[in-house]
């Protein structure tokens, strides 16, 4: 749905604010638009995805490189964590699409390495958790820098104020898109919720039972603190458990190959802090565990 009422206003030229959940295909609705009218030809960064984790900069990135590929259009990743020597010399390749974190855009932009003078489109995307992480002030320093005629998108799964506030300022009479309906429940409709009061020292037993389900597949984990995350894959390793931990305190290389891992199915538990609760698409994850109760119950 956001890509059947997304494509057809980007294509008119229009700023758009589209609404939908985590994982209902957002990235081809701006990704596609975008391909459709970067000119090749030009070498220069005609348009800038801005994403609020490492892992969804990397993910965004892929999907967009699949589309770009026959058109011949440079799709350059920039992500703090990883040396900013080779995305400097990637940028000066050239790179007509530029996908980057919030921190790394700037850095660069700082750097006179990302110039964006000729840049028409800027998707922000997951609006709402870069609210959450702080990046907002960040965001509206880099669209300052664009000066020229530019097309805005902006993505979130929920519309707060200081998003709303900041689409004002900088989005041109935007076509406001729901892919859903307002304030319909979050999850997903197929998805069973559970809930088990437990003990705190019988938490990790708690996990390990269900760990043991019957057609058990892919299984993440969410911790709310990096030290818990460690502990609990610790745990279910030592309960003999393929499991792996993610979150913001790895080096990026360790955190991809947690990922890809996973992904592959060489470790079937992912336990991780939020950095890796939004936007990340895995294929036949079947158990969802919220080890700690969420910051936030969306």
């Amino acid at each position: 749905p956001i890509q059947e009422q997304a494509i057809p206003p980007m294509l008119d030229g229009k700023d758009v604010i589209g609404q939908a959940q985590t994982g209902s295909g957002k990235t081809a609705a701006f990704g596609l638009p975008i391909i459709e009218y970067v000119d090749p030809e030009l070498q220069e960064v005609q348009a800038l995805v801005l994403t609020p984790t490492r892992e969804l900069c990397i993910q965004v990135t892929q999907a967009i490189r699949a589309y770009a590929k026959p058109k011949g259009v440079d799709v350059v990743a920039v992500f703090g964590g990883a040396p900013i020597r080779s995305q400097q010399a990637q940028l000066k390749g050239g790179g007509h699409v530029v996908v980057g974190t919030v921190g790394r855009v700037l850095d660069l932009i700082s750097r006179h390495s990302l110039v964006l003078h000729d840049c028409r489109f800027v998707v922000l995307d997951e609006a709402d958790e870069m609210l959450d992480l702080g990046f907002l002030p960040d965001v509206e320093r880099i669209l300052e820098q664009i000066t020229g005629e530019r097309q805005t998108m902006l993505f979130s799964a929920t519309m707060p104020g200081p998003v709303v506030a900041m689409a004002r300022r900088f989005m041109k009479q935007p076509t406001h898109i729901r892919a859903e309906e307002p304030d319909e429940n979050r999850t997903v409709p197929n998805t069973k919720i559970f809930v088990y009061r437990a003990h705190s020292m019988d938490k990790g037993e708690v996990l390990a039972r269900i760990l043991q389900a019957e057609g058990r597949g892919l299984t993440m984990v969410f911790c709310r603190t990096k030290r818990t995350c460690d502990k609990v894959a610790a745990d279910m390793v030592d309960r003999g458990f393929a499991a792996a931990a993610v979150h913001g305190d790895l080096g990026q290389g360790a955190r991809e190959q947690a990922l890809r891992a996973f992904r592959a199915g060489k470790i079937d538990v992912l336990v991780a802090t939020d950095v890796a609760a939004r936007g990340i698409d895995v294929a036949d994850v079947t158990h969802v565990v919220n080890y700690q109760c969420p910051e936030d119950e969306k």
